[in-house]
């Protein structure tokens, strides 16, 4: 399908009816995402599109993590016909298959506040109420291994490697192809730095398309690996002793057409609201990354030695800092960004732009001053020199990362008292569960010595 400007409401409807019949779609997937930003599907037929498009279709909220109760369980997902894609790993001949994303409602019509896509939205609109469009560019990384039942690598390559063509060089190839057969547009694609692991960039766009992006293009990986007969995972450190998966965000606030981060006067290129925007996500960093970075597994990521930031930091060209200013453009109005390094691509993406977004905001807002950038290794730094020059951390595991977020203001207005009480409330209980295991690094340790 080839790609369109957003329209109104009436004249998108009219548009989807049309590709529908024309392209004799008879199965059309709703999408949504729950909390956790797990994605959430049912399907309707053709026949029922219309009344879909106008009236939503009704769905049991009390299965979907984090949105209702048993006793308030009944939920509308209203599709936007603007996010219509045929499905291209689905038959096309006879009996296609399209998608669209939805808004969930309550039965009355109002919009549910446990929707992650409406806590974007109201951040968007945020920003938009002090004349900024907020685009973001994320970088998904992610590991190709033979089964889901174990970790054995397709490859031993690493970064950039140009190996002979193999079995991992036609998987990527064959999801850039379906990605942009969807409407959803790559800038690269590369091998990692660790065996196996590989990464596909989209090119930036609004945060909202590109949070729906995301969702599609985690499937759209795994969905394509899985026709290659292996299995590709998004866990942030699937393995010990080498680099685990991130999701470095390339973000920028553009007023009309011109970029609000830039500045051709500064030395660094960067405008005032592009220092307050920095100086709110470093102040507010540790309380965001319970959101960034969601998981367990996400802080065995998150340590010293390997290329996930741990510091809260910002430089133009270390890529050991929280925050980094790429100098690939330099002095290209367009090209001016802001990438923050923590968080990684299991997140629920809904959510993680919101709470970026909403904590540079806070920095514009207040006039937040960012501190020099640190162009040395912060790494090699004694803890004394880190220390003095005021270079704090972020949190260790997801049990600090939750005490940090429970008190946080910005959060729980970034996402809104329903997500948050209920993101706060499935966090805790992982921790407990975790607490309680008995893992192997245990039993190999312990038990032949007690």
């Amino acid at each position: 399908m080839a790609r369109r400007e957003k329209t109104s409401r009436q004249e998108a409807k009219e548009y989807v009816l049309k590709i529908a019949r024309e392209h004799g779609v008879k199965f059309i997937r709703l999408w949504f995402s729950d909390i956790l930003g797990m994605l959430k599907s049912f399907a309707i037929t053709v026949a029922e599109l219309p009344r879909a498009l106008e009236e939503g279709m009704g769905f049991d909220g009390s299965s979907i993590e984090g949105f209702a109760r048993i006793d308030e369980s009944d939920m509308i997902a209203l599709p936007d016909p603007d996010t219509f894609q045929l499905l291209p790993w689905r038959p096309q001949e006879r009996h296609g298959v399209a998608r669209m994303f939805c808004d969930i409602l309550k039965p009355g019509g109002e919009p549910f506040d446990g929707d992650p896509r409406l806590a974007l939205k109201r951040n968007l609109k945020r920003a938009a109420d002090l004349g900024y469009i907020y685009y973001v560019g994320p970088e998904l990384e992610y590991f190709y291994f033979k089964d889901a039942q174990g970790t054995v690598p397709l490859d031993v390559g690493g970064y950039f490697d140009m190996m002979p063509l193999d079995m991992a060089s036609d998987i990527r190839r064959d999801t850039v192809l379906t990605l942009d057969e969807m409407g959803i547009d790559v800038e690269y694609s590369h091998h990692e730095v660790a065996p196996s692991q590989h990464e596909i960039d989209m090119r930036y766009t609004d945060a909202l398309t590109m949070a729906d992006s995301v969702m599609t293009y985690r499937l759209v990986v795994k969905e394509i690996a899985m026709k290659h007969g292996v299995y590709a995972s998004f866990m942030p450190k699937p393995m010990s002793g080498i680099n685990g998966s991130g999701m470095h965000v390339h973000q920028s606030l553009f007023k009309g057409k011109r970029n609000a981060f830039f500045d051709a006067k500064d030395k660094y290129f960067l405008s005032k609201t592009a220092r307050c925007f920095i100086a709110g996500l470093l102040k507010h960093a540790p309380e965001i990354t319970a959101v960034t970075s969601q998981w367990i597994n996400s802080y065995k990521r998150l340590v010293p030695g390997y290329e996930a930031p741990v510091y809260l930091s910002w430089a133009r060209r270390n890529r050991a800092d929280l925050i980094r200013v790429p100098e690939y453009k330099p002095g290209r109005e367009e090209a001016t960004r802001i990438e923050y390094r923590s968080p990684d691509p299991a997140c629920n993406p809904y959510l993680t732009f919101s709470v970026m977004l909403a904590a540079g905001l806070e920095g514009i807002e207040k006039n937040y001053e960012a501190p020099e950038p640190v162009e040395e290794n912060v790494y090699e730094m004694s803890e004394e020199k880190r220390k003095a020059r005021g270079i704090n951390t972020l949190p260790a595991s997801l049990d600090e990362a939750i005490q940090l977020t429970e008190k946080s203001k910005v959060v729980r207005k970034a996402l809104g008292d329903h997500i948050f009480n209920a993101f706060i409330k499935n966090k805790k209980i992982e921790c407990d569960l975790y607490r309680t295991q008995v893992t192997d690094y245990e039993l190999k340790r312990y038990l032949p010595i007690l």
